[in-house]
């Protein structure tokens, strides 16, 4: 690796990912939904940087952009990430790990010897579920696993997915191609900005996955009776709205009491009918709920529930627990997790092993090959925000480490 210079891969990647985030559906924060104008610009972007690093670049009807270093060998190892974004995003979350890929294979195109096994970089288009209400359809669709139904969601403008994907110059009929045939994926590697602050805690660039937590989402709503804030009796309410607040407190001492193990988020609540001077008399929130085991996070949601109900029926209030997403932990695979921490080694790096508590694509790719993922420290451990950040350093060193992983892997 005596000419890999992270310094100067970190400033290209940095001047890549500036491009990048300016491609947006508004003028004055980034906004990048999937199969939209911005999403087109952006696909376009990373398929000029592809050919540019000599790949050869084909587009599925999910709009996975597949940049691929032909090798020796028939297997591929699959780089990639996604390239859209939440409402009001930071560039770094997706991007990175697209620009990394292409980086790194522009690194073995240059060196002019092929690799015992081909690389594919994949830049996906649906890992965040802004415009529509399922995730990871990109890359559920190349490993395979595309759920169907999805094509008939709708978005805020009554558009279709099976609509925006003709709209954007492709066909539904061709999503079954998009798969790969089975075998051919070595294994899949995401270069990701850690999105949490345990790397800047412990004053490191690079950490080594281990798995990507399981998650389980509920629906709870309460059920009292609306009334007059000044002549309902407290001791005679039925407030749905200070059901939903003890609820709140509950999923934080619960999740605080596991030590870490567990982390619970009411992240949305619901009053229909509010006003200042009446007692709620419905309410809904939503619980996230994600461990890296799958053991304490099932434990979590049935203790969970059970100190619900019997609050409830305290407060004699009506209620509706609703489980509407329950995502197993998608462990990285070992070999890989023990490739990469060679990989971070070598570039100074101290082997951390942390758990993401947030989704990826490895998630849906992991039903097609092994997985693992690269964690890149971030300012602050800020993300899904303008101010997220990775220092062209930090960057350079994970690109480095790619690409030494890449020169020590075996399909």
């Amino acid at each position: 690796m005596a000419d890999v210079n992270p310094a100067a891969i970190g400033a290209r990647a940095e001047q890549m990912i500036n491009t990048l985030g300016s491609v947006s559906a508004e003028p004055n924060r980034l906004l990048r939904t999937f199969l939209s104008p911005a999403h087109r610009g952006a696909a376009n972007l990373v398929t000029k940087w592809m050919v540019d690093a000599g790949l050869t670049v084909s587009e599925d009807a999910l709009g996975t952009v597949r940049g691929t270093l032909a090798g020796s060998g028939a297997k591929r190892l699959l780089i990639g990430s996604h390239i859209d974004t939440v409402v009001e995003a930071g560039m770094f979350d997706g991007p990175f790990g697209v620009v990394a890929g292409i980086l790194a294979a522009d690194h073995f195109a240059k060196a002019g010897r092929p690799l015992p096994f081909g690389i594919d970089v994949l830049a996906f288009g649906d890992e965040e579920g802004v415009r529509y209400s399922a995730t990871l359809a990109s890359s559920s669709a190349c490993a395979g696993h595309f759920d169907f139904s999805t094509l008939e969601l709708v978005d805020a403008d009554g558009v279709s997915l099976a609509e925006a994907i003709t709209r954007y110059g492709n066909n539904p009929v061709d999503i079954p191609a998009a798969a790969y045939a089975p075998g051919i994926a070595a294994a899949y590697v995401e270069v990701h900005i850690e999105q949490g602050p345990v790397l800047e805690y412990r004053n490191q660039p690079l950490g080594v996955v281990n798995s990507i937590a399981g998650q389980t989402y509920l629906n709870v709503e309460f059920l009292g009776e609306a009334g007059h804030a000044g002549t309902v009796p407290m001791l005679l309410r039925r407030d749905a709205l200070a059901g939903a607040a003890e609820t709140i407190l509950t999923a934080e001492r619960m999740a605080r009491d596991t030590k870490g193990e567990v982390v619970g988020t009411v992240g949305h609540i619901n009053v229909p009918a509010a006003a200042s001077n009446v007692i709620a008399g419905n309410v809904a929130l939503t619980v996230d709920i994600r461990s890296g085991s799958d053991t304490a996070r099932n434990a979590f949601v049935d203790g969970f529930k059970k100190e619900v109900r019997e609050m409830a029926d305290r407060r004699h209030l009506g209620l509706s627990i609703t489980t509407t997403r329950n995502v197993p932990t998608t462990p990285c695979d070992i070999s890989i997790q023990d490739g990469l921490a060679a990989a971070v080694k070598a570039v100074g790096g101290e082997p951390l092993k942390l758990s993401s508590g947030a989704g990826h694509d490895g998630t849906a790719m992991a039903k097609l090959c092994p997985i693992g993922m690269l964690f890149v420290r971030c300012r602050g451990g800020i993300s899904h925000n303008p101010a997220e950040y990775a220092s062209p350093d930090d960057m350079g060193l994970a690109v480095a480490a790619l690409i030494h992983f890449i020169e020590g892997f075996e399909p």
